[in-house]
């Protein structure tokens, strides 16, 4: 596949995620064989693969709404604590109802 034609939430994670997601598929969706890969303990991988999914949640909510997705990334990353990131987003929400 070329690069032109991979799929939004594919063409957005990085190498590390592609990495990841590669010894996740050659162990057969082993996270216990996919620990033992990276020297870390299953709930270390469970907590990868967790927020691995919501970064693909996140890509398909992009064009809908930027700001929250946004926000979203930054928790996600852990870039933002969580509950700044629901009080920015439920801010933001309220200051659009409000738009006409």
């Amino acid at each position: 596949m070329k690069p032109e034609t991979l799929p939004d939430w594919l063409a957005g994670l990085d190498e590390e995620d592609l990495g990841f997601i590669k010894k996740f598929l050659l162990s057969s969706g082993s996270l216990k064989e996919v620990a033992q890969l990276y020297g870390v303990t299953y709930p270390t991988v469970r907590l990868r693969l967790d927020r691995l999914i919501q970064k693909i949640r996140l890509s398909d909510d992009v064009a809908a709404e930027p700001y929250v997705t946004l926000i979203k990334r930054l928790a996600v990353n852990d870039k933002l604590d969580f509950d700044t990131a629901k009080l920015l987003i439920s801010e933001y929400k309220k200051t659009q109802k409000e738009v006409p």
